[in-house]
């Protein structure tokens, strides 16, 4: 926690004031701990200071740059508070204060580095010069011996062998999403059969019919709704006519259809019914004619007409078949 009771004031180099009082406490202590101090290691030299009344002030002296010959100061003073403590009968605190500023040295050798200071001024102004002891600092480098030494090139990435419990939880993802892929396939298989299998064994009008059920209501008939209304209806009926008469209606046009039915067994009137609402079927699909709601509610009981009266007209046809073949 920083020191933020006290009033710490950057100044110039100050000289020393009032009573010049010597004191114990300084201290050298490697940012980054070895058992040695090698070339532009970052140096803490800083000092202590217990049990400082909560209404001193204290005035550190500006660090120069470079702090020495052949060693720079990396930060200035900072101060840190690592110890409150009250004094029950006067309900005053006291603080341990340690401050301290960080040196680099560039070249090896010993240092001796000069006393730190700093300026104290009581509760009564009174101001006294709190002089540290001086620390001596031994600077080594890395010996190399130029008659042996070879230089290597810079070593890759160390590469570790994959043990089976780093992988394990990937095995177990990658199986659990493959079980599920493979469920969702097989259970869209069986209902793609399913349906396939209804439809196969469902006669063509029921289908029909089934199909045509879905666009009862008026909301289809809204303009922008007209288009699949249309379609859907064509369509179901078209399916129904390629079943029943044996005709490509799905690929062929309006025109070729009512063509190739022309030869077939439909009442005139349905057959011209129906051909009347595919052709405007194909102007609201292909030309944006919006039909008006007279002629979209006739569309549905059209359709239904043409699928169950022609689908009545084979019943009865194969009826009087087999009554004749009874009859021979």
């Amino acid at each position: 926690m920083r020191y933020s009771l006290l009033a710490f004031v950057i100044s110039a180099l100050l000289p020393l004031q009032g009573q010049v009082i010597r004191m114990d406490g300084s201290f050298v202590e490697q940012l980054q701990k070895r058992d040695s101090i090698l070339i532009a290691d970052q140096i803490v030299y800083g000092i202590r200071m217990n049990s400082v009344p909560d209404s001193t002030r204290l005035v550190y002296p500006q660090i120069a740059q470079p702090f020495m010959e052949n060693m720079v100061t990396v930060r200035p003073w900072q101060t840190d508070t690592v110890k409150v403590h009250k004094v029950r009968s006067t309900g005053r605190k006291l603080y341990d204060i340690v401050s301290s500023i960080v040196i680099a040295p560039f070249e090896p050798g010993r240092y001796e580095l000069p006393p730190l200071f700093v300026e104290r001024i009581g509760r009564d102004e009174t101001t006294d010069t709190l002089l540290f002891n001086p620390q001596v600092l031994d600077v080594t480098t890395i010996q190399i011996d130029t008659a042996t030494f070879v230089p290597h090139d810079i070593k890759g990435q160390i590469r570790y062998p994959v043990t089976f419990k780093e992988i394990f939880p990937y095995l177990v993802g990658f199986y659990l999403l493959a079980g599920l892929v493979a469920a969702a396939v097989c259970l869209w298989i069986i209902r793609k059969n399913r349906r396939g299998g209804e439809t196969y064994n469902e006669p063509a009008h029921i289908t029909a019919l089934r199909k045509l059920d879905k666009f009862r209501g008026e909301k289809f008939w809204e303009p922008e709704r007209q288009k699949q209304f249309y379609s859907g209806v064509t369509d179901a009926v078209r399916e129904y006519m390629a079943a029943r008469y044996g005709v490509g209606a799905m690929e062929m046009t309006t025109a070729e259809i009512f063509s190739e039915l022309k030869s077939a067994d439909i009442p005139e009137d349905l057959y011209k019914e129906m051909k009347e609402l595919f052709e405007r079927a194909d102007f609201v699909k292909f030309a944006k004619y919006v039909a008006p709601k007279d002629d979209n509610a006739s569309v549905l009981p059209q359709a239904v007409r043409f699928i169950t009266e022609t689908y009545q007209a084979e019943i009865e046809a194969e009826e009087e078949s087999q009554a004749q073949k009874k009859e021979e």
